[in-house]
């Protein structure tokens, strides 16, 4: 086997505070924040010389992670937070949440907006996609039985 876990998913954000206040209003921790900056880490980038705050966020499962990460050096050079679903790359994160309406009405009070609708998958979920505070595309599943 190559790959023994997933360790995390990194999204660039502009206001750490506030996407952190975001997510953990979702349920996820803050594991903890620092600077990342040095010769080593341009090098594993491959940005050269970077300075970046970090905040790593834990699902409540323990086994989940995100990587928020605010540049100060270099300067972000493209901003893909409101591209549609169907566009290349990376689409969102998913989560599974207790109650999806509780959910929303908790996030939108930090700036989320509905994409949109929820909508019930069979007998087995509800699901929709918000977009957070900063735009990043967020999508929600609750189990239904």
């Amino acid at each position: 086997m190559a790959v023994k876990r997933m360790d995390n998913v990194g999204i660039v954000v502009e206001d750490l505070d506030e996407t952190v206040a975001f997510f953990r209003e979702l349920g996820l921790e803050l594991e903890g924040r620092a600077t990342i900056e040095g010769e080593w880490a341009g090098r594993v980038t491959g940005l050269g010389d970077q300075h970046v705050e970090i905040a790593m966020m834990r699902s409540p499962d323990g086994y989940s992670r995100l990587e928020l990460s605010r540049f100060l050096t270099p300067t972000v050079v493209a901003d893909h937070r409101n591209a549609p679903v169907n566009a290349l790359g990376y689409l969102r994160v998913m989560f599974t949440v207790d109650d999806i309406d509780d959910t929303l009405e908790r996030l939108r009070k930090r700036g989320a907006q509905l994409v949109g609708e929820v909508v019930r998958y069979q007998e087995v979920y509800r699901l929709c996609y918000i977009r957070g505070p900063e735009g990043h595309l967020i999508g929600l599943a609750q189990e239904l039985g």
